[in-house]
């Protein structure tokens, strides 16, 4: 081998190398969106496993005698008609773990509480 044809594959491997490592962080990227993907799915799983969870066991608990039914239902009318329905709506969203402000609302809150849904909620 001469000289010149040694550095021309030098050239070659290097420019083989560069485009290697492009490609290798285009990856890098594309398993970090998959990870964060994976993990936010897992949380709104769990919540949404939660949320089943409660509303089998309420469920469960409405399936007992009549009388009680009834003054349950008589309680929960008369709550309404202090708070409002839409307003236990929202609470009952943020408490399974969405957020209710009108930043980030419908998505998952993934770092505890809010302070624009706690505002919210307060008022």
């Amino acid at each position: 081998m001469d000289k010149k044809n040694i550095f021309v594959r030098i050239q070659e491997m290097e420019t083989q190398m560069v485009q290697m490592h492009s490609e290798l962080g285009e990856l890098k990227l594309v398993i970090k969106e998959l990870l964060e993907d994976n993990h936010r799915l897992s949380l709104e799983n769990e919540q949404l496993r939660k949320v089943f969870k409660r509303e089998v066991q309420s469920a469960e608990s409405e399936a007992s005698s009549p009388l009680e039914q009834s003054q349950h239902v008589q309680d929960k009318e008369s709550e309404e008609d202090v708070v409002g329905e839409g307003y236990d709506n929202l609470a009952r969203l943020y408490h399974e773990g969405f957020h209710i402000c009108n930043v980030y609302f419908g998505h998952l809150r993934t770092e505890g509480d809010c302070l624009f849904c706690l505002s919210f909620l307060n008022k």
